[in-house]
């Protein structure tokens, strides 16, 4: 049965672990927790979870990209888990956009992440994929994976004026 998970917030210090690398992807536990990410993420307005911020120290999370509440102008992707996942390659173009987080409730912040990056992950079938992502789910798979070495996003603003309160932003950024 699939469950919504409490989603820990920043000071857990189970956030700044590097998380474990999954052994056995048909594990029945691996398998009921990349359900309940999804259904955490869709119920939470997200476009991305990762395993830590449920408690759960394991390199998978959930890209997820939809407009919603939060993300208005997300592009639309079936949710995707990525286990064991790596950036491969990446463009030498940054760009920085807002970001928040599932665990840093209420904070959005610019963050310079890379334009374009080359992945592999093993799907949930065990299967390795490689892939080009751009821009929106370039971000999304940075700031997750980052959850996987125990980096959230604060970590990467350049300037605390970079930093903003989420009604703010909903107000100055989305109703533009």
């Amino acid at each position: 049965m699939t469950e919504l998970a409490p989603i820990i917030q920043l000071g857990n210090p189970i956030l700044r672990q590097k998380a474990a690398w999954v052994e056995n992807i048909q594990d029945e536990h691996i398998q009921k927790l990349i359900k309940d990410l999804i259904a955490t993420v869709g119920e939470a307005n997200g476009v991305g979870i990762a395993a830590p911020q449920v408690a759960q120290s394991y390199r998978l999370f959930i890209v997820a990209s939809r407009p919603n509440a939060r993300y208005p102008n997300a592009p639309e992707m079936e949710p995707t888990a990525m286990i064991n996942p790596k950036i491969i390659a990446h463009s030498t173009e940054v760009v920085k956009d807002w970001e928040g987080c599932l665990s840093v409730p209420g904070i959005r912040g610019l963050v310079p992440r890379y334009k374009t990056i080359e992945v592999e992950y093993t799907d949930c079938q065990g299967n390795l994929q490689k892939q080009e992502l751009t821009d929106f789910i370039a971000r999304i798979f940075q700031h997750e994976y980052d959850h996987l070495e125990g980096i959230v996003f604060v970590d990467r603003i350049e300037n605390t004026l970079d930093m903003i309160t989420e009604q703010e932003y909903q107000q100055r950024v989305v109703k533009k």
